[in-house]
């Protein structure tokens, strides 16, 4: 009588890591990412918070933004930057909108591209 073989071979092995092997890759490439982005979160709440009640303005808005990015050493986007960070007056008070994109190297000519959209209202 036969015997069957039991267990995975080498080559069932190659086969099932290779394609974990490329998520993880794309999990470390895009956690940068996402730090940045938890950075400009973490200073928008900040801001909302620090701003609440009649002191708000746009400007003093944007000047708390700046300063908070100088001090987390955001570059992704800037305080100054309209098409990325948008400041607009709402009935209760002002809409913080800070929308990006990211986009990461892969592999060779294939890149990652990752859509941010965080929205705070100060009131």
């Amino acid at each position: 009588m036969r015997r069957h073989q039991r267990g995975v071979t080498f080559l069932g092995w190659i086969i099932i890591l290779f394609p974990v092997a490329l998520v993880v890759y794309a999990g470390i490439r895009l956690s940068t990412v996402y730090l940045e982005y938890m950075k400009i979160t973490r200073t928008l709440e900040q801001v909302s918070e620090e701003l609440k009640g009649d002191q708000a303005d746009a400007g003093a808005i944007r000047t708390a933004i700046e300063r908070r990015f100088d001090i987390e050493d955001v570059n992704v986007i800037g305080a100054r930057d309209p098409d990325k960070l948008k400041i607009s007056k709402v009935a209760s008070g002002y809409k913080v909108e800070a929308v990006y994109q990211a986009t990461v190297p892969y592999i060779s000519n294939v890149s990652l591209q990752v859509n941010f959209d965080k929205v705070v209202q100060i009131e």
